[in-house]
């Protein structure tokens, strides 16, 4: 797997966002059972950035904490099996990689949210990469049962990596 990761804010954590980005991308890519080897690029901006591509690619014109944009057209949430005869629109024709997708996330609301909720700025971090992971596998949360299934699935990939609402 590949991971880039660009911090254009030089915001620096108690942590190796970089590393952890890549164990939650990797968790992530295991559970859903990811065929293939994938490069995911990751931009920490902060919240006046975020809030400009929020309203460029969605047109909301807010500051939020997480976007993901999925870099393939799933049939069902982790259906890589779609994925057959769309090398050139999928993979990386130098690497081989699927080209999964791309996350950007503000640091800013990484640092609010982590206060607001009680937790640790690396448990929050942890949390929107395996969110935004999450969507670029296909799921979201737009209906409660899928909400409740994006959940588990968050919860189970921060159990398995130690990273609770405690740390």
């Amino acid at each position: 797997m590949t991971s880039y990761v660009e911090n254009e804010t030089g915001t620096i954590f108690s942590f190796d966002g970089q590393k952890v980005a890549r164990q939650v991308m990797e968790a992530v890519l295991e559970m859903e059972g990811c065929p293939y080897e994938a490069s995911i690029n990751v931009l920490l901006t902060d919240n006046d950035g975020i809030r400009k591509y929020n309203r460029r690619y969605r047109g909301i014109d807010q500051a939020t904490d997480v976007l993901s944009f999925p870099n393939i057209e799933y049939n069902v949430p982790a259906g890589f099996s779609v994925l057959k005869d769309k090398e050139a629109d999928c993979f990386d024709l130098d690497s081989g990689e699927l080209v999964l997708g791309d996350i950007i996330l503000s640091v800013d609301k990484v640092k609010e949210q982590a206060d607001r909720y009680g937790h640790s700025q690396l448990r929050e971090f942890a949390f929107l990469v395996t969110h935004s992971m999450l969507h670029l596998c296909g799921y979201d949360h737009m209906e409660e049962e899928d909400a409740g299934v994006m959940e588990e699935k968050q919860d189970y990939i921060l159990g398995q990596l130690g990273i609770t609402r405690e740390k």
